[in-house]
């Protein structure tokens, strides 16, 4: 039996992030929460592309190009959706999870969903950097670990 698990080694990993302008106070935050993880992880600071769009909805596209030009190891999206007095709020973080998760699957470079979908500007703030952590640090945590288990994978071919 073989076991197959993903390490953050980010020495020679090109990773590319796309943040949403919008709920910039929150995004950029998670930004730097990823940017601190990578580097910390050995990511050289001129293998980081970032790449800002104005909101969440526009992550995607630009996503797509990175994940379609095959020079990243990874993409990591980050951005805040923050529930208001509309439907709005459903619509935006639902499509977006969906064509993020679509981007991986066509692709095969992992693209890592870190939209946070909040209820209010403290769940979003909690997850910014407080009590519950910086997720940027994670999602870029785990592009590392998934272009590190992609990697292996690709030299295991069939049997």
């Amino acid at each position: 039996m073989t076991t197959f698990e993903g390490a953050t080694q980010g020495a020679g990993r090109k990773v590319a992030i796309v943040a949403a302008r919008f709920n910039g106070l929150i995004t950029d935050t998670l930004v730097r929460g990823a940017v601190e993880a990578l580097t910390s992880h050995g990511t050289d600071q001129g293998d980081i592309d970032i790449a800002w769009v104005p909101g969440a909805f526009e992550i995607p596209l630009v996503a797509r190009r990175f994940a379609d030009a095959g020079a990243h190891d990874a993409v990591v999206c980050l951005g805040a959706v923050i529930k208001g007095d509309t439907y709005h709020f459903e619509l935006v973080a639902n499509e977006t999870a969906r064509a993020i998760m679509d981007i991986s699957a066509e692709t095969g470079v992992p693209v890592i969903f870190e939209v946070l979908a909040t209820q209010d500007l403290a769940q979003a703030e909690s997850r910014a950097g407080g009590s519950h952590g910086n997720k940027g640090w994670e999602a870029a945590e785990a592009a590392l670990r998934m272009a590190d288990l992609l990697a292996q994978l690709s030299t295991r071919g069939p049997r």
